[in-house]
């Protein structure tokens, strides 16, 4: 019973009793009353101290072990409230930063016939990639980004004989300083900005986009993309499958000795109709000596490109198509020139499992040793047998020999090293086929056993087919 109820109740006992108990009953609850008085001021004493104590204690953010538990609980609140919001400070500035590494190895192994030294070969390699994606400031309503890639590796794959075809292994990456040392590179280092069209103020209405990107960078990050194929660590391996193969095995990029080039780009994009989105984009890179910063960077690689997405039966598809320049063309007698020419990058889903793709590329000008590339394929997915995550896939090239090659290749050598090459005559096509087989062991570890046959090689109707078979590891996130 509380002091109020207490006082009431005696009021009302005074008020009920007799005249002759009334004195007798009021002196018992002024005694009552006088007691409870005191145990008041006692617990209201008791609690100023505490509370004295309580303020002496929260004065300093010190913890003691004199001080009032209450002060060392608060303290604790607080300090783990300024830690969380320490987290959530760190969470927000790390939010838009993206990090992917992964770490590719190969093992392939060509007959003797297949390889430069006569003997069969076998051969490891690997390569590690790693991309962090940083915000890089805004202006307005336009965002700017940082990307930035290294690649370190050893191993320079199979020694392939003569043969269009660059190589059977595109992954393989080593650095100039030798096999003994694995120095990592800064493969890509670049900076985009992304401003929403049109100008009017509200980004979040905004469906078209135009992005300005310039530094270090790979141009097939941006240029003859593939659904199907243009991923060496995941797809195919061979060359002529992974880009265009007048591009990248016949050279016709001239980036330097890893695949990177100066440059900047300007893309548009239109997303307006979700399902049939367009665009636009023009490269300008260093090309030659200027790729690599060793000379000027006159004579460029440009290339432009339109692209529009589609739908067939309700499935998602890609079609590109581009030109391209090159005032430091390299010919096959090794003298530089202007060349040109012309290509389409296309994949389409066919059913829910399986994609298919082609290339076509047309040298325009210039003298290479091959002018046509066609390659096909497909991608199957693994969800009919079980294996939603693996996918085979399947592809078939071709590479036809340029008029003036095949004319000068008897005097000529095939490999452009300046070194004679008698007796040797190239004339029609070389052949490619690949097939891989990709299991998904778990989210970060995949196995793809792979196979390749290249036929008539440089487009010698006397060469063998050249074999290759191996296995790729990747490991990622």
């Amino acid at each position: 019973m509380n002091f109020t109820r207490k006082v009431l109740a005696v009021a009302m006992a005074t008020a009920m009793v007799t005249p002759a108990t009334s004195t007798l009953a009021a002196d018992d609850d002024m005694a009552a009353l006088k007691a409870e008085f005191k145990r008041l001021a006692e617990r209201i004493e008791t609690l100023e101290r505490h509370n004295k104590e309580l303020e002496k204690g929260l004065a300093s953010d010190r913890v003691s072990e004199s001080e009032p538990e209450l002060a060392t609980r608060l303290k604790a609140v607080e300090f783990q409230t300024l830690s969380m919001q320490k987290q959530a400070r760190q969470i927000s500035a790390l939010e838009d930063i993206t990090v992917g590494a992964s770490l590719t190895g190969v093992v392939q192994k060509a007959g003797a016939g297949g390889t430069s030294t006569g003997v069969g070969e076998s051969r490891a390699s690997y390569r590690g990639d790693i991309s962090v994606t940083l915000p890089g400031g805004k202006m307005g309503d336009i965002d700017g980004k940082i990307f930035t890639h290294f690649r370190l590796g050893q191993g320079t794959g199979v020694p392939l004989r003569r043969s269009y075809t660059s190589t059977v292994n595109t992954t393989a990456f080593q650095t100039n300083a030798g096999a003994d040392d694995s120095f990592a590179i800064l493969a890509q280092g670049w900076y985009q900005l992304t401003m929403p069209l049109p100008r009017d103020g509200v980004k979040a209405n905004s469906k078209e986009r135009l992005n300005l990107s310039f530094g270090k960078i790979d141009p097939f990050v941006f240029f003859d993309q593939n659904v199907a194929a243009d991923d060496e660590s995941t797809k195919f391996l061979n060359n002529v499958f992974v880009h265009n193969p007048l591009l990248d095995s016949g050279g016709g990029v001239r980036a330097d000795a890893y695949g990177f080039a100066p440059g900047a780009i300007a893309q548009y994009s239109n997303v307006e109709e979700k399902g049939s989105e367009w665009g636009l984009s023009l490269g300008v890179f260093g090309s030659g000596p200027g790729a690599n910063f060793s000379n000027s960077p006159a004579g460029l690689f440009v290339i432009a490109q339109a692209q529009t997405a589609t739908r067939f039966n309700y499935l998602p598809g890609n079609y590109r198509a581009y030109l391209w320049q090159n005032g430091r063309g390299n010919g096959y007698d090794n003298v530089e020139r202007r060349h040109s020419g012309v290509g389409i990058s296309a994949d389409q889903k066919v059913t829910d499992e399986l994609t298919l793709f082609g290339r076509y590329g047309h040298q325009l000008k210039g003298q290479v040793r091959f002018d046509r590339a066609l390659t096909v394929g497909s991608e199957l997915s693994g969800s009919r047998w079980g294996r939603a995550a693996d996918s085979f896939g399947v592809a078939l090239g071709a590479l036809r020999t340029s008029e003036n090659f095949r004319k000068d290749s008897l005097t000529l050598d095939a490999n452009a090293d300046g070194t004679p090459d008698f007796g040797y005559q190239a004339g029609g096509w070389e052949k490619q086929f690949e097939l891989y087989y990709r299991f998904k062991v778990n989210s970060r570890f995949e196995l793809s056993p792979d196979i390749q046959l290249v036929q008539r090689p440089a487009a010698d109707g006397a060469g063998g087919t050249i074999k290759v078979f191996g296995l790729r590891a990747k490991v990622g996130f």
